[in-house]
């Protein structure tokens, strides 16, 4: 056993103390830290603190303060001001920047509300829509003032339905709950995904490194090849390990500080604050199977290349299913209890994501997860079997990879021994 933890250990400080590994943790780590600063960022380039000013020019004479009480119920960082000067003169302080934009109101032959709004761009689509629903409530009260609605009658015929939901399924997740699972899972989902796809391409390219160089006819004489690749999926799962407890302890140190400022945004619809524990332990059982799933199999697939060059080539069906499964679970994100959903969680390659956003989203029978847990558990049994055939065989082959008919030649190699 000397000689797997000699291997191990020196395939994680060798890739930790490795140029590229530090780079992208700090590269990595300062994203982090953006992200969870992004309110603090934006005001720094922001001039006006994240409010809009807007010059009003009413050509009617009556619109502008019923526009501004509906336009101050629907976004308080609008600031709109009535511009005494010329139309001309307004656009030129839209082009020296005294101002976002201009918008001119006036009165159709109907007696309704009509406007025009002109800014040097119109990118920001926000700003727009909350000027336009200002202005169309404006136009809903003249109307029903036309017709002699009275303000009641108008509140009523505006006041949102009632509309409650109830779920009849025992210890169902209230909306809340649910809001905060989605939150919770869509951020563990990614951090799967980015994982799994970046340490399981390392394995490959460790393994196809050592190739290229001949330093594999050293190792091969001297340590059994199920040894090696065992041995370089933990250095590099311990490697993994490593780096995303760095971006973890970060992340949670700058979120607790910066949580107030972040609760207008994603945070404020997709809470953190009652995360189950049962979440949790899910979420690292889970991730540590997919881990172990894709690295067997990342680990396989390199020992049949025999240049660096070929690893993408070789690896990239492993990397379409690790896509695909995102891409599933991210709509299961809108709809966990689909019956694609369900059955497709049972599918062992996308098992990790999508079994781990059952749990998290929906209130699943516990057998559902042990099952998923299970399938995964036989399926990285099977593979490490299988892999570990190919690897013993795939290690010795050298010359220009032919794709997945040298999984045949590997297995001959092996048989031959």
């Amino acid at each position: 056993m000397n000689s797997f933890w000699i291997i191990l250990f020196h395939t994680y400080l060798n890739k930790l103390k490795s140029k590229s590994f530090i780079i992208t943790t700090i590269i990595t780590v300062v994203i982090v830290l953006a992200l969870t600063n992004i309110n603090n960022i934006i005001s720094i380039f922001d001039k006006n603190g994240g409010k809009e000013n807007v010059a009003v020019l009413d050509e009617s004479g009556k619109l502008y303060e019923p526009f501004k009480q509906q336009l101050k119920t629907i976004n308080k960082d609008i600031n709109i001001k009535l511009y005494n000067g010329s139309e001309k003169e307004a656009e030129k302080a839209v082009e020296k920047g005294d101002v976002s934009g201009v918008i001119q109101l006036g009165l159709n032959d109907e007696d309704l509300p009509v406007a025009t709004y002109k800014a040097m761009s119109i990118a920001d689509s926000s700003l727009f829509t909350d000027l336009q629903t200002a202005l169309q409530q404006v136009k809903t009260m003249l109307a029903a003032s036309q017709i002699n609605l009275a303000p009641a009658q108008l509140q009523k015929l505006y006041e949102p339905v009632s509309f409650k939901k109830v779920a009849l399924e025992k210890n169902a997740k209230t909306e809340e709950e649910l809001n905060q699972a989605r939150g919770l899972v869509y951020v563990l989902l990614f951090i799967i995904y980015f994982a799994v796809i970046m340490y399981a391409n390392m394995i490959a390219m460790e393994v196809a490194t050592e190739k290229s160089s001949r330093v594999m006819e050293i190792l091969i004489s001297s340590v059994s090849p199920i040894k090696q690749m065992f041995a370089k999926i933990l250095g590099i799962g311990l490697l993994s390990l490593t780096q995303l407890a760095a971006f973890l302890i970060v992340g949670y140190f700058s979120l607790t500080k910066n949580m107030d400022s972040l609760k207008e945004g994603f945070f404020g619809v997709y809470g953190f604050g009652d995360i189950p524990t049962a979440t949790i332990i899910y979420a690292v059982i889970f991730f540590i199977l997919g881990y172990f799933l894709y690295a067997t199999l990342a680990a396989f697939l390199g020992s049949l290349v025999s240049r660096i060059e070929d690893v993408q080539q070789m690896i990239t069906p492993m990397t379409l299913m690790v896509v695909a499964g995102f891409m599933i679970a991210m709509f299961g994100l809108g709809k966990p209890d689909a019956a694609f959903i369900t059955a497709t969680s049972y599918i062992p390659f996308f098992t990790p994501m999508i079994m781990f956003l059952r749990v998290g989203m929906l209130t699943i029978p516990a057998w559902e997860a042990i099952l998923g847990i299970a399938i995964l558990v036989a399926t990285i049994a099977v593979l490490a079997i299988f892999g570990a055939r190919v690897y013993r065989g795939g290690v010795l082959m050298y010359g220009k990879s032919n794709s997945f008919k040298d999984i045949k030649k590997a297995l001959q190699l092996t048989k031959s021994e």
